[in-house]
């Protein structure tokens, strides 16, 4: 089983950045997908970006691209979002998630979950 845990939220001005880190423990991460997606009070929950086990393919949703990047640290079993030039409709609780798919953008395909984190962009 496989525990995440996500930090680096918190309230930034719209422009400003933010990088988001899913540390895992139980096991080791290198050999899951693992994405980030993304929940905003009253939506549904939504894909962000996701990232194979080796770190080689990534995939972004269209509102995200060029702003945000993921990336992974095996050795650290960390994933982290990097998140550029945020707006305020990307505030909402973060979540990041594991896949022993080889890579995966669908929510049903992951399978352990964190807890979230929140962020706030303001105008």
């Amino acid at each position: 089983q496989v525990q995440l845990v996500e930090s680096g939220g918190g309230l930034v001005q719209a422009g400003g950045s933010l990088r988001l880190s899913c540390a895992a423990s139980g096991r080791t991460l290198s050999s899951y997908a693992m994405g980030w997606f993304r929940q905003a009070p009253g939506k549904e929950r939504e894909f962000v970006a996701a990232i194979s086990w080796s770190g080689i393919t990534t995939h972004y949703a269209d509102s995200v691209k060029g702003r945000f990047t993921i990336s992974r640290d095996n050795a650290k079993n960390t994933v982290y979002l990097q998140m550029n030039s945020l707006k305020p409709e990307d505030t909402a609780d973060y979540y990041c998630a594991s896949s022993s798919s080889a890579v995966a953008t669908i929510s049903s395909a992951f399978h352990y979950w964190g807890q979230g984190t929140q962020v706030t962009v303001s105008s």
